[in-house]
C-alpha cells in the first residue's frame, strides 16, 4: 500500500491549492499600541497619569466550530498607551475601532445620534459611528431578553418600564461616561471548523449603542469608536460567542516589546508547551490572581502575606490595558530597597522627577537582578530587568534606567500591566478559571487550539497573517493544516 500515499499527497496538494483561491483567511484584526518608549522622551509621570485615568474606570468597575481572530499589529507598542483593534458589525458590515479593554465587559460603539462623541481622533484613523437604522440585521433589545436580565445582575444594564428598552449606563472613577441602550446585530468574521475554512461568517452579538460621552471619553487626542470588553461576565463577547459555540471561553495575547511593537490577540487558546497557569480568585469582577510572594535574585522578600490577599479594594490584577506595573504599597517598598541594594554598588542611582533611576554605562541584565512573582499553583512570572525598567534619556554617556513599577498610593492593588506582560504568551482561560503565561517571541507565529472540547487539537498559524491575507502566510497555516492529514493518511494507508 505504500505506493498510495503519494497519491494521498497530490490529493491533498489539490485540497491546499483550492483553499488558497477561496482567500481571506481569517480576518485579520490589526492590534495597535501607544505610548512612546522608543524614543525615551515620554516621562514615566506621563505613563503614571495615563493609567491613573485607566485605572479609575479599572477600580469602579462592579462571563461545533471554532473562531480565532489572529492580530498583528505594525505600531510601536508604547506609541500612544493603548490597544485597539478594528471590528465589523451589521449589514452591510461596517467597520469600527475599538479599545481593548480587559477591565470591563461589555462592547459598546459611538452612534450616529452620540452627544459629546469626538469627531476626529489623534491616533490617525478614521472614526465611525454605528448607524442601527442603516443596518438591516440591526434590532433594540427590549427588556425581557434573557441577556438584558443577565446584565442586570452584574449592572451592565438597565431597564425602563417606560419603553421596554434595554440600556446601560457607565460612569469611570476618572470622572467620564458613557450612556446608551443595547442593539443586537451581526459581527463578522473568518472562522476555521475543524480544519476546514469558511469565509464571512458571522453570528449574532449584543452590544451598547452610546448615545452620550462625558470627560475623557470626549477628547480627539486617543479617540476610538468605542470600547471592547474582554471580561468574564455574560454579557462580553467572548462570553456570548461560546455560548452560541462558536468560540471556546478562552482568549489569548502576546504583545512583542520590540520597536516593531503590536503582537498577537485571539479569540482562543495559544498552546505552547511551556505555558505555566494559576487559578483565578474566584467571584471577582476582573482578572484577580493570588500572589504570594516576590523574589529579588533569588531571594523572597520579607513581605506579610496580608499584603496579597483580594478583597474589594486589595488585590492583584492582570491587566493589558495598563502600560506599567504597580505593587501595593509595602510590596512596592521592599521592591524596591531589594534592588537598589543589589546594584547600588555597580551603578549610580539617582532620582529622577521622583522616579527611583540608575545611570549604567552596560547592560542591564549584566547588572540587574531577575525578578519572580510567585503564585498559588508553583507558577511563577519571571521578569527580566526589562520587564521591571523603563529606559529614560542618556545622561552624560550613561543610559538612565527608571524602575517602571509604581505604588499606588494608600491602596493595596497590585495591577500587572504591559510592561511585565510584553514578549510572553498569556492564555485568559475562562472555562477552567486560569491564566498562563510564557515568554515568547511575540513577532513570531503562534499555534493556536480550535477545539472546543480537549478531545482532539488542531492548530493554526496565527502570528503572520496580514490583513490582505497575503499567500505566502496562507501556505504556512494550509501546510500546518494539512500535514497531520497527510501523515495520518500515509500511517492508516501503509
Amino acid at each position: 500500500m505504500a505506493a498510495v500515499f503519494p497519491a494521498w499527497i497530490m490529493i491533498a496538494a489539490l485540497l491546499f491549492e483550492a483553499a488558497l483561491v477561496m482567500g481571506g483567511f481569517p480576518s485579520t484584526l490589526k492590534l495597535e499600541r501607544r505610548i512612546p518608549l522608543g524614543s525615551h522622551e515620554l516621562e514615566l509621570s506621563q505613563l503614571r497619569e495615563r493609567d491613573r485615568l485607566r485605572h479609575g474606570r479599572l477600580l469602579q468597575s462592579s462571563s461545533g466550530g471554532v473562531v480565532d481572530f489572529p492580530v498583528l499589529g505594525t505600531y510601536d507598542p508604547f506609541l500612544v498607551g493603548l490597544y485597539y483593534t478594528k471590528i465589523q458589525l451589521g449589514s452591510p458590515p461596517r467597520e469600527f475601532y475599538v479599545q481593548i479593554d480587559t477591565g470591563s465587559d461589555v462592547l459598546w460603539i459611538g452612534c450616529n445620534s452620540c452627544n459629546g462623541c469626538p469627531r476626529t481622533s489623534g491616533l490617525q484613523i478614521e472614526l465611525n459611528f454605528y448607524d442601527p437604522g442603516s443596518s438591516s440585521t440591526a434590532s433594540p433589545v427590549p427588556c425581557s431578553d434573557q441577556r438584558c436580565r443577565a446584565g442586570l445582575q452584574s449592572s451592565d444594564s438597565s431597564c425602563s418600564s417606560q419603553s421596554n428598552q434595554c440600556s446601560y449606563t457607565f460612569q469611570y472613577g476618572d470622572g467620564s461616561g458613557t450612556s446608551g441602550y443595547y442593539v443586537a446585530d451581526l459581527l463578522h468574521f473568518n472562522s476555521i471548523f475543524e480544519g476546514s475554512m469558511t469565509t464571512n461568517s458571522t453570528a449574532p452579538i449584543m452590544f451598547g449603542c452610546s448615545v452620550s460621552q462625558t470627560g475623557d471619553l470626549t477628547k480627539s487626542d486617543r479617540a476610538v469608536d468605542g470600547i471592547f470588553g474582554f471580561g468574564q461576565q455574560s454579557l462580553s463577547v467572548i462570553s456570548q460567542l461560546s455560548s452560541q459555540g462558536v468560540t471556546p471561553r478562552v482568549f489569548s495575547h502576546c504583545l512583542n516589546g520590540n520597536n516593531g511593537g503590536g503582537g498577537v490577540l485571539v479569540f482562543g487558546e495559544i498552546v505552547e508547551p511551556n505555558i505555566v497557569y494559576t487559578p483565578l480568585v474566584p467571584s471577582q469582577p476582573h482578572y484577580n490572581l493570588d500572589l504570594r510572594s516576590i523574589s529579588v535574585g533569588g531571594q523572597v522578600l520579607s513581605i506579610n502575606p496580608s499584603v496579597f490577599s483580594t478583597s474589594s479594594n486589595q488585590g492583584t490584577i492582570v491587566d493589558s490595558g495598563t502600560t506599567l506595573a504597580y505593587l501595593a504599597e509595602e510590596a512596592y517598598d521592599a521592591f524596591m530597597s531589594a534592588v537598589t541594594n543589589t546594584v547600588s554598588q555597580t551603578v549610580r542611582p539617582i532620582l529622577s522627577k521622583g522616579n527611583q533611576c540608575y545611570l549604567i554605562t552596560s547592560s542591564v541584565n549584566d547588572i540587574f537582578p531577575q525578578v519572580s512573582l510567585n503564585f498559588a499553583g508553583g507558577a511563577s512570572l519571571i521578569l527580566n530587568p526589562q520587564d521591571y525598567l523603563v529606559q529614560q534619556n542618556s545622561m552624560g554617556g550613561a543610559a538612565a534606567w527608571c524602575i517602571g513599577f509604581q505604588k499606588i498610593q494608600g491602596q493595596g492593588i497590585t495591577i500587572l500591566g504591559d510592561l511585565v506582560l510584553k514578549d510572553k504568551i498569556v492564555v485568559y482561560d475562562l472555562a477552567n478559571q486560569r491564566i498562563g503565561w510564557t515568554n515568547y517571541d511575540c513577532s513570531m507565529s503562534v499555534n493556536v487550539s480550535t477545539n472546543l472540547n480537549t478531545a482532539r487539537t488542531e492548530f493554526v498559524n496565527a502570528g503572520q497573517m496580514s490583513n490582505d491575507g497575503s499567500s505566502q502566510d496562507q501556505t504556512r497555516i494550509m501546510v500546518a493544516l494539512l500535514l497531520p492529514i497527510i501523515v495520518l493518511t500515509g500511517l492508516l494507508l501503509a
